[in-house]
Formats: C-alpha cells, structure tokens, sequence
C-alpha cells in the first residue's frame, strides 16, 4: 500500500499529462470538447480512474467516449514517460455526472425561484380568510356586562378536604 498523499499527487500528475495529451497529440476526430474534471488513483497505485465531461449532445458524448477508449494506450505510455514510476497504472476514462447533476439543480432552483415569484404576486392583494387577529380573547366576566344587581353566585364548598384522612407510611 502507497501513502495516500503520493496516491493523490499521482492523481493530480496523471489528469495534468492526460489533458495536456488530448490537447496537444490526440487528433481523433470523433474526439470532441473534453474536460478532464478529475482523476483518482487506488491507494495500491495500479489503477486510474480518469473523469471527464465533454460539451455537446449525446452523440458528441457516445463519440468521445469511444476516441478516448481507442487513445487509452497512447495517454498510457505518455504517463509512463512523463511520470517515472516503475509500473503505470491502467486508465479507465468515466463520464462526469456532476455537471448533469449541478445543471439538474439549477433547474430545480429556478421552478423554485418561479413559484416563489407567483405566490408573492398572488399575496399581493391578498387579505386574511378570517378575522384580522386570529387569536382568541379571554371571555368578559359575565359579572360586568350585567351590572351590580344581578345575585352573586355562591362559591361550592369543597368537601373533598374534609373526606382526605393523613395517611402514613408503614414501615416493614
């Protein structure tokens, strides 16, 4: 097992050589607008992944994919070059779906963004269903409303002081 900082330096190393490739020595026609997004290296440093985005429709996509599988070799060799290391890791080249995802989100945000912006016309004149204070008040006494001549009412005696006998604690 390699130290994982050489793990992740060989990364940044293998996708600087790849892009820099594609760039400059690949010539494949069907090879379209390619971004090399990221590369991860296993921490044994035997395989590579290499992730990549390319701009265009689907078929621009399907055709990219297959020129950067026919070129495999050819950025292969040029890692082994460029880098030094005694044994050079396979290359496996996988389609970026953060890009897809992020733009999914954008999406998203914006529905979000035009819902908002329709309730808030929809707010504008808008009043309250109900009352305009919505809570409830405690009631009046009935007392001030009929004035100082109806009859007090009697206050109930509580009899249940009176039945309620101290109980104590045995002790076993």
């Amino acid at each position: 097992m390699a130290d994982p900082a050489r793990a992740r330096k060989l990364a940044v190393r293998i996708r600087q050589i790849v892009s820099a490739t594609i760039e400059h020595q690949i010539k494949d026609p069907r090879l379209g607008m390619v971004t090399i997004t990221d590369a991860r290296v296993t921490s044994d440093l035997r395989e590579a992944t290499i992730f990549y985005t390319v701009y265009g429709d689907e078929t621009q996509i399907a055709d990219s994919a297959k020129a950067l599988a026919s070129a495999t070799g050819v950025l292969r060799s040029t890692v082994g070059r460029q880098t030094g290391i005694k044994f050079v890791p396979s290359l496996t080249f996988v389609a970026d779906i953060v890009p897809d995802t992020a733009r999914e989100l954008e999406e998203a945000l914006e529905r979000a963004r035009h819902a908002d912006a329709e309730l808030a016309r929809a707010r504008e004149g808008a009043s309250y269903a109900g009352e305009a204070d919505p809570y409830r008040r405690p009631a009046e006494d009935e007392d001030d409303e009929q004035g100082a001549d109806a009859p007090a009412a009697a206050a109930p005696a509580d009899d249940a002081d009176e039945d309620r006998t101290p109980r104590t604690r045995s002790t076993l």
